[in-house]
């Protein structure tokens, strides 16, 4: 299992991991705008050359927040730690770029996700109503990172696309 950056070789990859989210997918062109322009990490788990999860954050200029924008294991490779490993290189970068927190949107009814947050380390701090282009609500989580992640460095604008929030698929 290797963790690293995504890049334009991952492009196919990327947009087939999305095929596991019901709603709200990001497409090959916005992955695209993320990797070569947008202020974000992509991380990615490669098994033997095939990408089998990714993690998307994002950062802003004007505040020390990450957003988990979202995160995806494949369901033949769940349980197996890579959720972990991906949400610990989300959380490094972000305090690597001065972020304080990092904060996500979840499907109340992703039970397995919110577990998942939980778990590491993440807060219910809200919902936000008609959240899903399915019109289901979100919960707002957030998590502080330690101290000793943080290191200030310049912080850019979110990406001006339309929210998606972040699910874990149930197998």
């Amino acid at each position: 299992m290797h963790i690293r950056i995504a890049n334009s070789n991952d492009l196919g990859a990327l947009t087939q991991l999305e095929k596991y989210f019901p709603s709200d997918r990001i497409s090959r062109s916005s992955f695209r705008h993320l990797i070569h322009k947008g202020h974000a990490d992509i991380w990615v788990c490669d098994i033997d050359g095939d990408l089998v999860g990714n993690a998307v954050v994002l950062y802003r200029r004007v505040a020390p927040i990450a957003r988990l924008y979202s995160l995806v294991v494949r369901p033949d490779y769940q349980r197996q730690g890579i959720a972990r490993s991906l949400m610990a290189a989300a959380a490094a970068a972000a305090g690597k770029h001065g972020c304080r927190e990092l904060q996500l949107e979840v499907r109340p009814d992703n039970n397995l996700a919110v577990g998942f947050y939980r778990k590491a380390g993440f807060q219910t701090t809200g919902k936000i109503a008609g959240f899903y282009q399915d019109g289901t609500d979100a919960l707002k989580m957030r998590k502080p990172l330690a101290p000793a992640m943080q290191k200030p460095s310049g912080r850019s604008r979110w990406p001006r696309s339309p929210a998606r929030g972040v699910t874990y698929p149930t197998p």
